[in-house]
């Protein structure tokens, strides 16, 4: 074939590629839009895996009351699953249909402590989950009864190297027992943990000194400092917490590397559509980082954080590790 024919032949080819290639690009956005537009036709189920009152019952019914303004409807309805350290309702989110009707309000004991946690737990936080896009970061403080004689990190590092096993550290729920592991562990020092059901029983008991140390989140524990029943030595996020700046990271202020935050994001069963999850994050991240929803959160001692699905998988699957080692180290037990 002469070089006019190729030319020809080409001339012909190109725009019929060109033409499929458009065809196809069209399909797909059609696809989406359809998706975008018909998504959500029904209610959404959306699990708290802890019952009411919590902080991760909070944050849910913020974001879920937040959806349904966006939607104009009534689309998210909150459904409170509490047990077993909120394995069960984790499990039930794992086990419903992957079509974008089932929500669950994961946290780092849920989908990152758990996997170690508990020998034979019902579900992989990994592979039988969606990662959407966390909501909140939630800090805790480190506190000291008055008849500590400490006034920082520091200082209570050197306190418990010079007194092994006598300083005592309350705490309530896994998360919080586990900061105190990691801080123990990192600081090389032995104190004696008491668990508490709840901070309801935990905090009273470190202001009448039955216990002297706490982990304990910033709502519980701020205004107890504030009031000069307990003294705050530090918040055990990697930056200063803006309700509480005037307080040192555990990081700054003695442990270099120390960061124990609880986050709290929406998962999705595995194997849903990739555009429902994408709708769903745009949708929730809007939500999340928008000014009247950082407040509400800051009032609650937490502090909004979103991201794409991507990112928020590989947080999880970091924490999955990292407390798996202060799992094994620490020799925790579910309480």
């Amino acid at each position: 074939m002469n070089n006019m024919g190729r030319q020809r032949t080409l001339a012909a080819v190109v725009p019929a590629a060109g033409a499929v290639l458009l065809a196809a690009g069209l399909l797909l956005i059609q696809g989406l839009a359809l998706a975008q537009s018909t998504y959500p036709t029904r209610a959404i189920r959306f699990i708290v895996p802890f019952p009411p009152g919590g902080a991760t019952d909070v944050v849910t019914r913020v974001v879920a009351q937040k959806m349904n303004e966006q939607y104009k409807r009534q689309v998210a309805v909150v459904d409170n699953r509490g047990g077993a350290g909120g394995v069960l309702g984790s499990e039930l989110a794992a086990r419903a249909a992957a079509d974008g009707y089932t929500l669950v309000m994961g946290t780092t004991g849920t989908h990152a402590i758990n996997a170690s946690l508990y020998p034979k737990l019902s579900y992989d936080p990994v592979k039988d989950f969606i990662a959407i896009t966390p909501s909140a970061l939630l800090p805790n403080m480190l506190v000291a009864h008055p008849s500590i004689p400490v006034k920082n990190v520091r200082e209570l590092i050197a306190l418990a190297k010079a007194r092994p096993g006598d300083l005592s550290y309350a705490s309530s729920g896994n998360f919080l027992y586990l900061s105190g592991a990691l801080f123990t562990s990192m600081a090389k020092v032995k104190m004696l943990h008491v668990p508490f059901k709840g901070g309801a029983q935990a905090m009273p008991a470190v202001v009448a000194g039955e216990v002297g140390l706490s982990f304990a989140t910033i709502v519980s524990s701020l205004p107890l400092v504030e009031a000069n029943k307990l003294r705050g030595l530090a918040v055990t996020s990697a930056k200063r917490f803006p309700s509480a700046k005037t307080y040192p990271t555990v990081a700054e202020s003695g442990l270099p590397g120390y960061e124990a935050v609880a986050w709290y994001g929406v998962f999705t069963p595995a194997g849903t559509p990739r555009e429902i999850v994408q709708q769903l994050n745009t949708d929730i991240v809007r939500i999340v980082n928008s000014s009247e929803v950082r407040e509400l959160f800051l009032k609650q001692g937490a502090e909004s954080y979103a991201t794409s699905p991507d990112e928020f998988a590989k947080v999880v699957q970091g924490d999955v590790a990292k407390w798996a080692r202060v799992v094994k180290e620490s020799g925790a037990k579910a309480d």
